[in-house]
């Protein structure tokens, strides 16, 4: 009872920060899963499962509150189901270990860009509310989904700071169609794990713990995104990608760091961080007005390109 009381809290705090910066639900949730001794597959399996609702209601609430480009969710959400039900039927009998430390490699760099972008220049200026194509979509979703599912997560990680280091969408946007395509490519990795593991293999119990915390907070991070600042979001963003993706790189085979010294480079990342945070907030309250009207016109473009015919790919 213990466990299922802890994995319901971990749901919690995952989805929270997964509907509000738009990743870290589920490599949060795997890692807990993997540290009580549950096989990769199995603990993905699990994850991916308690996310076909985490994802349906965090997918409503951020359509209600306005976070959803529709072109965008289907765009990535499809390709993305393809990568993830294949990631899923690969991951049940390999473990992709040695890929990890480039995936985070290149993960870093998209939230190093992020994270300066953000922080000192603010919301993007010149491609706002230009749409996103196909041929950057498609690709995109294929990789983050199969990350997603080989991964335990991935999804967010691989796809929020790609739409971001575009400019081309507000981060509220692009969390809420990352969060809301997410569902699509949970479906399709469930399936891909019921078809290489079968049913015997997850705990039902650990998948409904998870499912109930994510409920619980899907709603209130739906909430929370839209009044945070975009420049705040955007500093928040990649300073979660950064972290995430350093303590991957420094536990791996590639460098192998010392306690000592990972912890003192999680200390610099968090001190950098909190005064970025600091920075963009008090940069917001200095040009809020402008970064109104940014964001108007931005969706006064996109509103004009939904009245025009599609262009194609």
């Amino acid at each position: 009872m213990r466990k299922l009381i802890l994995l319901a809290l971990v749901g919690l705090g995952a989805q929270l920060v997964d509907g509000s910066l738009g990743m870290a639900y589920g490599v949060t949730s795997t890692t807990l899963l993997l540290a009580i001794g549950t096989n990769p597959a199995a603990a993905s399996a699990t994850v991916h499962l308690a996310e076909i609702g985490t994802t349906l209601v965090s997918g409503f609430s951020h359509w209600k509150f306005g976070n959803v480009d529709w072109k965008v969710v289907f765009k990535i959400g499809v390709p993305g189901a393809a990568g993830a039900f294949a990631g899923a039927t690969f991951l049940s009998g390999l473990s992709t270990e040695t890929a990890a430390p480039l995936m985070a490699l290149i993960l870093l760099a998209l939230g190093l860009y992020v994270f300066i972008r953000f922080t000192t220049m603010g919301l993007p200026k010149g491609r706002l509310g230009l749409p996103l194509r196909k041929r950057f979509l498609a690709p995109l979703g294929v990789v983050a989904g199969f990350v997603d599912s080989t991964g335990g997560g991935g999804w967010g990680p691989v796809g929020t700071p790609a739409i971001l280091a575009s400019g081309r969408l507000e981060p509220r946007k692009t969390i809420g169609s990352i969060d809301t395509s997410e569902f699509l490519v949970a479906v399709a990795a469930s399936l891909g794990f019921l078809f290489g593991l079968g049913s015997e293999n997850i705990n039902f119990a650990w998948v409904g713990a998870l499912l109930l915390g994510g409920v619980i907070a899907a709603p209130i991070a739906a909430w929370l995104v839209r009044h945070i600042p975009p420049r705040v979001l955007g500093a928040a963003v990649g300073g979660v990608i950064i972290l995430t993706n350093s303590r991957t790189l420094l536990r791996s085979d590639w460098i192998d760091a010392s306690d000592g010294v990972r912890y003192s480079i999680y200390a610099v990342i968090y001190v950098v961080w909190a005064a970025a945070l600091v920075y963009s907030f008090r940069e917001y309250r200095k040009n809020a007005a402008e970064e109104r009207r940014i964001l108007e016109e931005a969706e006064a473009r996109a509103a004009e390109q939904d009245r025009r015919e599609p262009e194609p790919a």
